[in-house]
């Protein structure tokens, strides 16, 4: 089963779904900043991804500039912190299989095909 991460509000996560579309209708869509993201769910993400939290992270969101810029966390702050404020999150995530992508370029997620 196919799922993405989405925010549709988010131009790039737009971008990703349509995209996915293209390829695909059989997916789930998991709309994030509706449901939240628990911090295990996010550990086995960034696992498929090969990516440390800090990796994932949205800089440019007004709440990281204002709390967590300039600072250090562990990768379990980290997931703690990303769980608390899901827009942090970089999207869309594209997961098949034990496979995962970050949508962008939206061209990225050809890697699951």
């Amino acid at each position: 089963m196919i799922k993405i991460y989405h925010n549709s509000r988010c131009k790039k996560s737009r971008a990703g779904l349509s995209f996915l579309l293209e390829k695909t209708k059989d997916f789930e869509t998991i709309e994030y900043l509706k449901t939240g993201i628990k911090e295990e769910e996010l550990k086995q993400i960034f696992k498929l991804l090969n990516k440390k939290p800090e990796e994932m992270i949205r800089k440019q969101e007004q709440i990281f500039k204002e709390i967590y810029k300039r600072k250090s966390f562990s990768d379990d702050e980290w997931l703690k912190i990303i769980s608390e404020n899901p827009t942090l999150l970089n999207r869309p995530i594209i997961i098949k299989d034990n496979k995962a992508v970050w949508g962008d370029p939206a061209e990225n997620i050809n890697h699951l095909f």
